[in-house]
């Protein structure tokens, strides 16, 4: 997991973090199992303070997509698979609508769209 923080973002510090571990387990970067750094780990590699790594990881535990074993660590949840398919769908949703724009600026047919998307499906 490679965490990249901003100060010209307009994010606060733990918000950055958050969401790029959000976007990790979302994308199936990270799956169900998989054993975070610990807080103080993460501060360190970061170099931040141990409590906006612990903010950001109480978010997380709150959104159910990380548990928090005590002596152990935190871990990737597999107990909110639904929450996290519709987050991927709606990511999903979005670059089709990106396409969709992108081929109307083509003036490309709802036709000549489906079929180029069935020949890349194909291809994959």
């Amino acid at each position: 997991m490679n965490i990249i923080l901003s100060n010209a973002s307009s994010d606060p510090i733990y918000i950055q973090i958050m969401n790029q571990i959000r976007q990790s387990i979302l994308s199936g970067e990270m799956v169900a199992g998989d054993s975070l750094p610990s807080i103080r780990q993460l501060a360190k590699d970061l170099q931040v303070s141990v409590i906006t790594t612990k903010r950001a990881y109480e978010e997380l535990e709150k959104e159910k997509l990380i548990d928090s074993v005590v002596g152990k660590g935190c871990f990737v949840s597999g107990a909110n698979k639904e929450f996290i398919r519709e987050q991927r769908m709606k990511r999903l949703e979005e670059k089709m609508m990106d396409i969709i724009s992108e081929s109307k600026e083509l003036r490309m047919t709802k036709q000549d769209v489906i079929d180029h998307l069935t020949l890349l499906f194909e291809e994959e």
